[in-house]
């Protein structure tokens, strides 16, 4: 019975007025952010000060989720009773879902910045008209847009966002156990650079060693300038001949002199 005064609530008048487009656009967090794309989830940005002048404090604001091949094909309901829901995704390719009251987004709601799509694992199934945020079935890519629902309808909704493509898992069966086999254009290739590394190193241990010598070569001829230059020694100067008396020639030494008999003795050697 509660559930039929709700439906009568949200039956529209004969002639509603289209709803009111907004230029807001939904969108993924530009910025880093663990869990931003998973497999079955997405994190979308919360619309603050967007719905501000259309709507009153008893409306609610609802996302529209829906395949982005589908999106252009999606009718806003009429009424609450049509809100399509999360199990009907698989065939009607859309669904509504995370019921707010329009108060949350209002430019002084301490809300939080991010709203998460997909994340409710304990809802769907049970066969209730609550709004289902379930996981999200496949990878997509999926679109989205708010709307706001007043008493007789809709009342504004935003424009589309882009195409929102989830992460896909590798399944383990397209996982080839087998290890990669370099074609032997490769092999080549790492022979060559193996073979130039090894020429280089050759070259620079060389250059290294060469550097080394003429280092201890400098060292070592400067220390013998050094003592060259430090070392002196003392000077002898040879002996002089002696003069020999007139009338003697010199003979080999040991031998004396050769004297042609003049006056005298030559002198002792």
């Amino acid at each position: 019975m509660v559930l039929a005064e709700r439906r009568r609530a949200w039956d529209p008048p004969a002639h509603c007025p289209p709803p009111a487009l907004l230029p807001y656009v939904p969108r993924v967090p530009p910025a880093a952010l663990p869990g931003k794309l998973t497999a079955t989830t997405f994190a979308l940005e919360r619309p603050c000060c967007v719905f501000d002048g259309h709507a009153n404090a008893s409306d609610t604001v609802w996302l529209v989720v829906a395949f982005a091949n589908a999106s252009a094909a999606f009718r806003n309901p009429p009424s609450q009773a049509s809100v399509p829901l999360y199990e009907q995704l698989p065939t009607a390719h859309s669904y509504m879902t995370l019921e707010t009251a329009v108060a949350a987004y209002t430019c002084s709601a301490p809300s939080p910045a991010f709203l998460r799509v997909g994340g409710d694992t304990a809802c769907g199934g049970q066969g209730s008209r609550d709004p289902c945020n379930g996981p999200l079935p496949s990878p997509g890519p999926y679109r989205v847009k708010f709307l706001v629902m007043g008493c007789h309808g809709p009342k504004a909704e935003t424009r589309w966002s882009d195409p929102i493509l989830l992460r896909t898992a590798g399944s383990p069966s397209t996982i080839d156990p087998a290890p990669v086999r370099c074609g032997s254009n490769v092999v080549v290739i790492a022979s060559i650079l193996a073979s130039l590394g090894a020429v280089l190193a050759a070259a620079v241990l060389g250059a290294a060693g060469a550097a080394a010598w003429g280092s201890l070569c400098r060292q070592g001829s400067g220390t013998s300038a050094f003592a060259r230059s430090s070392y002196r020694t003392h000077h002898i100067p040879p002996a002089l001949p002696q003069p020999l008396p007139p009338g003697c020639t010199c003979s080999p030494p040991g031998l004396g002199c050769f004297v042609p008999r003049p006056p005298g003795p030559c002198p002792a050697e």
